[in-house]
């Protein structure tokens, strides 16, 4: 089993930046991908960012591509989500997933494992 806790949500507003953090624990030694999907209000879970722990290689969704950077301690098995110029549509719920996979390009629900109890990010106008 593995646990992953995040840290790092908040209210902020338009344009500010908040830095997400998620710390995985327990098995894992088989986790090669994290990354993080978010849920709006009345919307379905959608996909934001994902890492290899293997190599470089990263994916972004089209809506945050440019703005957010996905980090991670390969070692340390943490992942961030730095995220910038904050808008109103941001505003979700942000959960960290991971999984013994790294699928490229946009991914899916499905193609993850494990997930987090989620952090709120709130973006005023």
């Amino acid at each position: 089993q593995v646990n992953l806790v995040e840290s790092g949500g908040g209210l902020v507003q338009a344009g500010d930046s908040l830095n997400l953090s998620c710390a995985a624990s327990g098995r894992i030694s088989d986790i090669y991908a994290m990354g993080w999907f978010r849920q709006a209000p009345g919307k379905e879970r959608e996909f934001v960012a994902t890492s290899s722990l293997l190599s470089s290689s990263t994916s972004y969704s089209y809506a945050v591509k440019d703005r957010f950077t996905i980090s991670r301690d390969n070692v340390k098995k943490v992942v961030y989500l730095q995220m910038n110029s904050l808008r109103p549509d941001d505003t979700a719920i942000y959960y960290c997933v991971a999984d013994d996979t790294y699928h490229p390009g946009i991914a899916y629900a499905a193609d993850f494992a494990f997930w987090g109890q989620g952090t709120q990010v709130t973006v005023s106008s």
